[in-house]
């Protein structure tokens, strides 16, 4: 065998070497990679769903509360189309119930019936996808904005209650909204709480 075959298979068989080194150095990287993400994804999974947490807790209350926007919703289009007309807890307007209105006027508020019930279902459903699905998992900015959806909504949409202009029976009129305002309260108070605990 000649010194050139030999400095050939030599160098063939370094590089063959290195080449084996490098692809089994690259596999080991990535393993260790995989097995690293894999780990912090499962830790991170484990920390998010601790059933019993105080985290857990609050955004369980907030999704609820956000279930109870919805229902409150359904009703109020519901009774637009089967009940009195008018919203819950209101069976008149001034002594005048829907069918003894003016037509165009009863289907003016028919229509905006339909279209607070629509944003109220829909404020409903932000607000517990945002916390069951974000909150949930520390998610500063779904916490964010599921407080500021319901409190704009209230903010903007209670008020008006109070100036008068029309008679209801308060209980059954604000007492679900009332009721689910402090259900979502006392759920982002625990999951703010839950949020500021340092995970363990």
């Amino acid at each position: 065998m000649s010194e050139a075959t030999l400095r050939i298979l030599l160098m063939t068989y370094s590089e063959l070497k290195i080449r084996s080194e490098l692809t089994y150095y690259m596999l080991s990287e990535r393993e260790v990679r995989t097995m690293s993400t894999e780990q912090s994804v499962t830790e991170q999974q484990t920390e998010q769903v601790e059933f019993g947490s105080t985290l857990w807790n609050g955004s369980l209350l907030m999704a609820l509360a956000g279930v109870a926007f919805i229902g409150y919703g359904i009703v109020f289009l519901v009774l637009n189309f089967v009940g009195s007309g008018f919203e819950l807890g209101v069976s008149n307007l001034g002594g005048l119930t829907t069918t003894e209105l003016d037509p165009t006027v009863a289907f003016y508020i028919s229509h905006l019936h339909v279209a607070t019930a629509g944003f109220i279902i829909s404020t409903g459903i932000a607000v517990a996808a945002l916390s069951w699905f974000g909150v949930r998992h520390r998610l500063r900015w779904a916490w964010a904005t599921a407080v500021a959806t319901a409190v704009t909504g209230l903010v903007i949409a209670l008020p008006m209650h109070y100036v008068g202009g029309f008679a209801h029976d308060w209980v059954t009129h604000l007492g679900p909204i009332y009721l689910a305002t402090l259900v979502f309260i006392v759920g982002v108070v625990l999951a703010y709480k839950g949020m500021s605990t340092p995970a363990s």
